[in-house]
């Protein structure tokens, strides 16, 4: 058994070489279940499944807490040493502690050693966001955090410069392709505005930073779109609601297993893409009534001119 935030050293094939159970003595849980060795056994299987029917006692309610009470007495065991000429051994044996250095310990307590057989195994027990492969990237993060509530707050205190940008403009090519071409970019706009901020998340964050990171990206760069080209706020944004909405049906617990998880996010999403397209009709309509408006003064003639040859 081996959890994800142990780092290995060096080769620990000799694990191999144990016996029925092997495990690292740590107070006061007995032994660490991110770490240890069981030997695949039906008879082990089938009396760990009565011994929970008949409620074994559970410190924690967790594997933790089970397995510690399951194989009480590791302390009691002999110190594995592997056969230098390659024979499996058989009972249980407790192993160094070097084959679970606590990272806290390893890296500035014992200064990157540990007396107590070969440094093999360092584990990271600690909350997910602060495992290393996560946190070196919590200032590149934060930074990003800081650059997309910039953008919000610019874009909120730009929105009436950009309204002018928009505004009072004369064209002089046909109305009809001035529209396809600001839906074409509209449409393009939106679809950068959902994806860059996917590419620019720390690809070694953890999700529950990553995740609200990519939203506050997408939100502030679907402000642009919607400041630049004047669109309905609600709109532009369905995309991004549902987005959320399709990360709290998958993250709910309550699922069997993952084909109902798989079915709950597809039918999701089939309810979902209706309201999607009627957001981008509304889009695509909106820009076509943005174009018809008199203040864009498409048509119209040049007043200036008019006067001028009337005197």
């Amino acid at each position: 058994m081996l959890d994800s935030d142990n780092m290995f050293l060096q080769n620990t094939d000799e694990l191999f070489q144990c016996g029925h159970f092997c495990a690292v003595f740590i107070n006061p849980c007995i032994f660490h279940t991110g770490l240890f060795v069981l030997k695949p056994s039906m008879d082990v299987f089938k009396n760990m499944l009565h011994e929970l029917a008949v409620g074994r006692e559970n410190p924690d309610g967790a594997d933790q807490g089970f397995l510690a009470s399951y194989f009480p007495d590791l302390l009691d065991q002999p110190m594995f040493h592997p056969p230098a000429n390659g024979t499996k051994l058989d009972g249980n044996y407790r192993l160094p502690l070097g084959y679970q250095m606590d990272a806290s310990y390893y890296y500035l307590k014992l200064r990157w050693s540990i007396p107590c057989g070969p440094n093999s195994v360092v584990t990271f027990p600690s909350a997910p966001w602060m495992k290393p492969w996560y946190s070196s990237e919590i200032p590149m993060a934060l930074f990003q955090a800081l650059l997309y509530i910039g953008v919000i707050a610019v874009n909120r205190l730009a929105r009436p410069s950009l309204s002018k940008l928009c505004y009072n403009r004369r064209m002089e090519k046909s109305t009809m392709f001035l529209l396809t071409t600001l839906r074409v970019v509209a449409a393009w706009s939106i679809l950068a505005a959902y994806t860059i901020p996917f590419f620019l998340v720390p690809r070694t964050v953890h999700p529950l930073l990553g995740w609200p990171l990519y939203l506050l990206g997408s939100f502030s760069l679907s402000l642009i779109v919607i400041n630049f080209f004047l669109l309905h706020p609600l709109a532009v944004l369905t995309t991004w609601f549902g987005i959320i909405g399709t990360l709290f049906v998958m993250a709910c617990p309550w699922y069997m297993n993952g084909v109902v998880r798989a079915l709950a996010v597809f039918a999701y999403a089939f309810f979902c893409a209706p309201v999607v397209w009627a957001s981008l009709v509304k889009i695509m309509s909106s820009l076509q009534v943005l174009i018809e408006r008199d203040a864009f003064r498409l048509g119209e003639p040049n007043q200036t001119a008019e006067f001028t040859k009337l005197y």
